[in-house]
């Protein structure tokens, strides 16, 4: 199959490539636009594969989709370029709007229009697949869980836009019949994500003897999901999953950001621990709690079990062997990291 897949630079975009070009004979197109968060650095073990190719655009240039889909024709589409940082969100909510809703708006108009030129058969094995957030679904209290069913709540500018992007695809779903699938996930986190996010932040924060940053308390509750983890899940969800169906993607570990946090440190103190003559004697000496940010929702929590019980899917990882993992890579590779710090990721060829 061909399998175009938008937003592939990103984090769990890059992580779906390297994991289709390693399991499968599939052939992937990677559109991306390489925003600051997009680094082709994350796709070097892909890059020489003659089944995968890069394509430097923007989901807004609905010339350019129309040009791409022609030409590429692909049997699926996993779109999952956004803008994806709550904190950024925030600050600057018109970046959101543009590539999270204007973007799958673009695209969905393009796709629409492809997948009505196909023959019948190529129409019945086309796939429009929606990666989105739990976010959506706003702030749980102590109890409970996110299900399919749960209604929408969000509560920033980015998860408002998700929201509203995820309305659109069952909408085109709906109205015109695109065959599409959507996904919800909670909380990713492993190797090669961008430093502004939760876990990478507080790794390369450490092992600089930086502050590490805790909104309000620490007490906010988030489900961790393992990239490679979620990678599996969305191949298996747009290859077998029934048209039309929404699926939350859990990893099953409910932890507190100051747990998580504490983890991190542990494991460094383990792996990399501090000088004896150090004016700190362990990680955990680093954290700060700061100001929490506006609209912090206190929990998030996923039921994964209509994944589970119809597709046969479960996270391979606990969150200690996954967390363990991705401190180990960061310590491994923190020339990747100093690329992120310097700049120096963005200068990678774009065409």
């Amino acid at each position: 199959m061909n399998i175009l897949i938008t937003g592939g630079a990103g984090f769990i975009g890059s992580a779906v490539i390297r994991y289709i070009i390693k399991y499968t004979s599939h052939n992937v197109l990677n559109l991306d636009k390489l925003t600051y968060a997009g680094n082709l650095g994350s796709l070097v073990d892909v890059s020489q594969n003659n089944r995968y190719q890069f394509l430097h655009g923007d989901v807004c240039d609905r010339e350019l989709l129309d040009s791409t889909l022609k030409s590429f024709q692909p049997n699926i589409i996993m779109h999952l370029a956004a803008e994806s940082h709550v904190d950024r969100s925030v600050d600057s909510p018109s970046e959101f709007i543009q590539s999270n809703i204007v973007g799958t708006y673009t695209i969905l108009e393009s796709a629409l229009k492809f997948w009505e030129s196909l023959s019948v058969g190529l129409k019945n094995k086309f796939r429009f697949h929606h990666i989105s957030t739990d976010e959506v679904y706003g702030s749980l209290d102590e109890i409970g869980l996110f299900t399919e069913s749960t209604p929408y709540d969000p509560s920033s500018p980015y998860s408002a836009s998700k929201a509203s992007s995820d309305h659109l695809v069952r909408a085109w779903h709906r109205t015109y019949g695109l065959p599409i699938i959507i996904t919800n996930c909670s909380n990713n986190y492993g190797p090669y994500q961008f430093p502004e996010k939760l876990i990478p932040l507080v790794i390369t924060n450490a092992l600089k003897g930086l502050k590490l940053p805790i909104y309000g308390n620490g007490r906010q509750v988030r489900d961790w999901l393992y990239v490679d983890d979620h990678a599996a899940a969305l191949y298996k969800v747009v290859m077998e999953g029934l048209i039309g169906e929404t699926f939350n993607i859990g990893g099953h570990n409910e932890k507190t950001n100051l747990e998580v946090v504490q983890s991190i440190c542990s494991i460094l103190d383990r792996l990399r621990p501090l000088p004896q003559n150090n004016i700190i004697s362990n990680y955990e000496d680093l954290i700060e709690f700061v100001k929490d940010r506006p609209g912090h929702d206190i929990r998030y929590a996923i039921d994964s079990s209509k994944l589970q019980k119809s597709l046969s899917w479960a996270p391979t990882e606990t969150f200690d062997s996954g967390l363990s993992k991705t401190v180990k890579w960061y310590l491994e590779n923190e020339s990747w990291s100093k690329c992120i710090e310097d700049g120096s990721y963005q200068s990678h060829e774009k065409s």
